[in-house]
């Protein structure tokens, strides 16, 4: 079977250049949703094309891929304190891409999703325990039988105080992978701002909290046999 994945999408594993990414456009190519189906907050924020709002005091945000975005976003909208969430697409290099145009692999973008909380440091080490033991760090440009860059696993952090958390992070899990017997975490992490063309683009809006519209939808997330523990930290 993996070796028929392989095959068929093998070619999707190399990770296109900037030269060679789709053009893109100048705007979005579809209207965008902007109240959470779960939340109820607003997903746009301050990158909302009309009437534009301010995320929360002390709120931060914060990207995460790792395989398809609609398990990976059912995962962070749990997690205590966070303020909102939305499916999209980072990493790459293509101005406004499609859905289509992602999971071509032609633009070097991840399905991502995008998270603002409040709480500090103990809210971020919550959602970064949550992020590595609930998908498969180590596989690198797949996640089970999805198979592509824009598949990859990713940490983009907006601040530098975040990034020294999430390398930490990285750290102390991958001690925990080896002590299960496990792989090298193939994870990318970077500013997003160093991250392809440094921008978040919010998905289309069937993409939205798509676990809660379909809860019995297909998704490979879950817990991957090693616990990840990482502290409150400094709060």
């Amino acid at each position: 079977m993996w070796q028929m994945m392989e095959l068929l999408y093998g070619h999707k594993k190399r990770m296109v250049s900037r030269e060679d990414a789709l053009p893109g456009r100048d705007a979005y190519p579809y209207p965008l949703l902007r109240e959470h189906l779960v939340l109820g907050t607003d997903m746009l924020g301050p990158d909302a094309p009309e009437d534009p709002a301010p995320w929360p005091d002390g709120s931060e945000e914060l990207i995460l891929a790792g395989g398809c975005f609609w398990g990976i976003e059912r995962i962070a909208w749990q997690v205590e304190g966070v303020h909102t969430t939305s499916a999209g697409y980072a990493g790459g290099w293509t101005p406004h891409p499609t859905y289509d145009e992602v999971f071509s692999a032609l633009t070097g973008h991840a399905e991502a999703v995008r998270v603002i909380y409040t709480g500090g440091e103990s809210v971020l080490r919550a959602l970064l325990e949550q992020f590595w033991q609930q998908h498969d760090p180590t596989t690198l440009h797949r996640q089970g039988n999805d198979v592509g860059t824009e598949y990859r696993s990713a940490v983009y952090w907006t601040s530098p105080a975040q990034g020294e958390v999430v390398r930490e992070s990285a750290r102390l899990y991958q001690a925990a992978l080896d002590a299960a017997g496990r792989g090298t975490i193939t994870t990318e992490l970077s500013p997003l701002a160093e991250a392809g063309c440094g921008v978040y683009y919010t998905a289309e809006a069937e993409h939205q909290q798509f676990l809660a519209r379909n809860p019995g939808a297909y998704c490979n997330h879950g817990f991957n046999g090693v616990a990840c523990s990482l502290g409150s930290g400094a709060g």
